[in-house]
């Protein structure tokens, strides 16, 4: 009777040699039945539970080798890659979903805090077509060239530029009956005094500087580029505005639809005055006034006020940027 044991058909040397037995019935009818036997037990024990089929899986990498390994590792990422997937995507929807909703919530409260700004006096210095000066009507917005935003130099009769620190300021009109929003095509006229405190036109007859009105755009903002203005006595420093529904209605100071003041912020007066050439005057006349005692600013409230205050940034050597909502009611 052969010793060779017949589960094993496989030699290290060749893929196809067969076991040494002899030939004879009699040599056969042991293998036979020993192979029938082993056959009876491997079905029996496939047969029995899931855990027979989970070790047989197990089995087909070779002993636990490196492809059970892999075949483990291959259903690992799977089911790793697909919770992942999940998770992520929920993760990413509800991330998105929380951001855009943060989002709505901030754009609707940030937009819903603008305040309407006080109507104030256009001053003696508007050359808008309400005053005369010098015996005449003037009115500066009817002249070719108006509409500008570097509003620096004349453009009437003398192409001369105001010298001062450097100052661009961003304008934005909203309307305060639609949760703010913008309002575009409407005209902002800007004007104010000069470093010394003279108003072109007027206390500087000959010039036209500072002076411009621009055309809001769909954001509702206008860009003029220009001076730090100087304090002169009696009044805290500013500039003054007024709000056209169109260009074609600022032809005269009676068709705005808000005439008003910005002020200029203490600490930026505070590092330009003493400093910047040309500003020498600015110096006492600044000191001797406050926002509590301007005969302008002093009657509003906290709010508009902070509102009517211009926001600065940069300094007295290389400029300013400044910005300011102006909202009113459409």
């Amino acid at each position: 009777m052969s010793t060779h044991d017949p589960r094993h058909t496989k030699s290290n040397d060749s893929a196809f040699a067969t076991p040494a037995h002899g030939h004879r019935l009699a040599d056969d009818l042991p293998l036979i039945s020993a192979q029938l036997l082993e056959r009876r037990r491997a079905l029996a024990w496939l047969g029995s539970s899931a855990a027979g089929s989970a070790l047989l899986l197990a089995g087909c990498g070779g002993g636990g080798g490196s492809d059970g390994s892999s075949l483990a590792g291959l259903a690992t990422t799977a089911t790793t890659g697909t919770s992942s997937t999940s998770t992520t995507a929920a993760a990413s929807g509800t991330s998105s979903s929380t951001s855009s909703s943060s989002s709505s919530t901030s754009t609707s409260t940030s937009s819903g805090s603008c305040t309407a700004l006080p109507g104030e006096t256009a001053g003696p210095y508007p050359a808008d077509g309400t005053n005369t000066s010098s015996g005449a009507t003037s009115d500066v917005l009817t002249a070719s060239g108006i509409v500008r935003s570097d509003i620096r130099s004349s453009f009437v009769s003398s192409t001369t530029q105001a010298p001062g620190v450097l100052t661009t300021l961003t304008l934005t009109l909203v309307n305060t009956n639609s949760s703010c929003a913008p309002l575009s095509g409407y005209a902002i006229y800007l004007w104010h005094c000069d470093q010394g405190g003279s108003y072109s036109l007027y206390s500087a007859p000959t010039e036209s500087y500072l002076r411009g009105v621009q055309v809001t755009d769909s954001n509702g903002q206008v860009t003029f580029t220009t001076i730090f203005p100087g304090c002169y006595s009696g009044r805290w420093p500013h500039m003054h505005f007024e709000v056209f529904a169109s260009l074609a209605s600022a032809t005269t100071g009676r068709n705005s639809v808000l005439t008003s003041q910005l002020a200029m912020p203490s600490a930026a007066c505070s590092a330009v005055y003493p400093y910047a050439s040309g500003y020498t005057q600015s110096v006492a006349n600044f000191a001797a006034v406050t926002l509590a005692s301007d005969n302008v600013f002093s009657d509003n409230t906290a709010a508009q006020i902070a509102a009517m205050t211009l926001a600065m940034s940069g300094s007295a050597t290389a400029g300013y940027a400044a910005t300011a909502t102006i909202g009113i009611a459409r």
